[in-house]
């Protein structure tokens, strides 16, 4: 299969590297513009709020459910099916001067006007100081996760190498950010694990073509660094292809059949997958040339055994 998808000449990915590259400085400087302005839409995990789950006798219409919870203590409630077709979980959101008990209370008397026999199986309620807690730690765990990251490939690889890569990453963090963004879409713990997701699998992306480069600038003696940088992309194209159209495929499914519990996760997950790909050629390994890597910093250290200065002696 890899020979199949093998590329027989060395693709000039290069070529187009500039206006790329500044295609993607202006999504990160969009990305920080609109994370400046708009903020992110949190989700109730991390604002707080109510979380009811019911059971109804049969399979129940969510658009009629939702035409029942207009009332003002349920008004702007989040309304899905929760494992099955008749199990249905409503979010609502913290109002103020309006009691938890009340809200459940308009929730099941809307329910019940739908299906008389519906059930309450769980009430949960998430107070505004643990979803600002939550948020915190989400924003650490990202934040640590790229100090590690950038940690490992310090001493992996040479400087260079290793700054354009933490740069991909971030670049890829932002626009994934930016685009949640834009567009205000809800952003809760199973986004922040998209988000954690698409760092790894960024990165993954990155060393694979950077180990390539490192080979190359050894074997290849007489190239310039663009022609190794566009033979290493080339020589991996083959496993990018495979990796990423699998991926997709179940990344897709998830996006249009996974349900509304794990949207925001899929969407997360597709936006950093297309990001994350181009960013190991157009940001990290542009990055790295513009930074001035060539063969002789890929060449191992040279250790001086003890003694090597003296003449040999005399037998």
């Amino acid at each position: 299969m890899l020979e199949i998808l093998s590329l027989k000449h060395t693709v000039n990915f290069l070529r187009h590297a500039l206006p790329i590259s500044i295609m993607s400085a202006v999504l990160v400087l969009g990305s920080l513009v609109s994370l400046a302005t708009n903020g992110i839409n949190w989700g109730l995990d991390f604002t707080g709020g109510t979380v009811v789950e019911m059971e109804f006798t049969n399979p129940v219409d969510l658009n009629a459910l939702r035409v029942q919870l207009t009332t003002p203590d349920s008004e702007g409630a989040i309304v899905q099916n929760f494992g099955s077709s008749r199990d249905v979980l409503v979010r609502l959101q913290v109002k103020e001067g309006v009691k938890s008990d009340v809200q459940v209370k308009s929730v099941m008397e809307a329910a019940q006007k739908v299906d008389p026999q519906v059930q309450q199986k769980r009430v949960e309620f998430v107070g505004p100081q643990v979803g600002k807690e939550l948020a915190e730690q989400g924003a650490l765990a990202v934040l640590v996760a790229l100090i590690c990251i950038m940690i490992y490939v310090s001493f992996r690889f040479e400087w260079r190498l290793a700054f354009g890569s933490v740069a991909a990453l971030a670049h890829d963090v932002i626009v994934t950010l930016g685009v949640f963004s834009v567009f205000q879409l809800e952003f809760d713990l199973t986004v922040l694990a998209g988000l954690l997701t698409v760092v790894g699998y960024s990165l993954n992306d990155t060393i694979v073509v950077f180990d390539r480069i490192r080979e190359n600038f050894l074997k290849m003696r007489k190239s310039d660094p663009e022609e190794v940088v566009n033979t290493s992309i080339t020589q991996t194209m083959s496993r990018t292809i495979i990796t990423t159209g699998t991926t997709l495929v179940v990344v897709v499914a998830l996006f249009l059949k996974g349900g509304t519990m794990i949207h925001g996760f899929a969407t997360a997950l597709l936006m950093g997958i297309f990001v994350g790909t181009y960013s190991s050629i157009y940001v990290a390994s542009f990055l790295a040339i513009k930074l001035g890597i060539n063969r002789e910093h890929m060449m191992p250290v040279e250790i001086e055994k003890e003694g090597a200065d003296q003449p040999p002696m005399m037998p």
